[in-house]
């Protein structure tokens, strides 16, 4: 059983995927700074200093009993229930522009696929014209 697990975990397309998982992580943690440090503070300046990631709404007060918070930290610092949706709207702008940056390379990676795939195709096949006329220059030569 220890062997057939091996053969498994060893297989290219396992450790393909391992590899895509990591290069995946990595790239989520450079949108995430993408999204978080570029994207939103101009649209937070455009907007009027709005930040969605302190847009929630309190469902139960925390300990202190206070009916709203200054922030989404200080919400739950208090141990308020909260739905953050502020927070939501951040993750599908996070997957939105992933989504955008997967859609731009996978477009480039088709554009060169069909480029080596155009030059790969063989010429078409002569005419009927072309062949007699190469009869006609064969027949030329000949007679010389």
């Amino acid at each position: 059983m220890l062997k057939e697990f091996r053969d498994f975990a060893m297989r290219g397309n396992v450790i393909d995927l391992a590899f895509g998982v990591i290069i995946g992580v990595a790239f989520g943690a450079i949108v995430n700074s993408l999204v978080n440090d570029i994207i939103m503070p101009p649209i937070g300046y455009i907007s009027g200093g709005l930040d969605f990631s302190n847009y929630f709404v309190t469902l139960k007060p925390g300990a202190d009993g206070a009916a709203s918070y200054a922030s989404l930290k200080a919400a739950k610092d208090a141990g308020a229930v909260t739905i953050n949706y502020g927070v939501f709207i951040n993750a599908v702008i996070n997957f939105l522009i992933i989504a955008f940056a997967l859609f731009m390379v996978v477009k480039q990676i088709n554009r060169f696929h069909r480029k080596e795939a155009a030059g790969e195709v063989a010429p078409p096949p002569p005419t009927t014209s072309e062949k007699l006329l190469a009869e006609i220059r064969d027949e030329l030569k000949k007679g010389r």
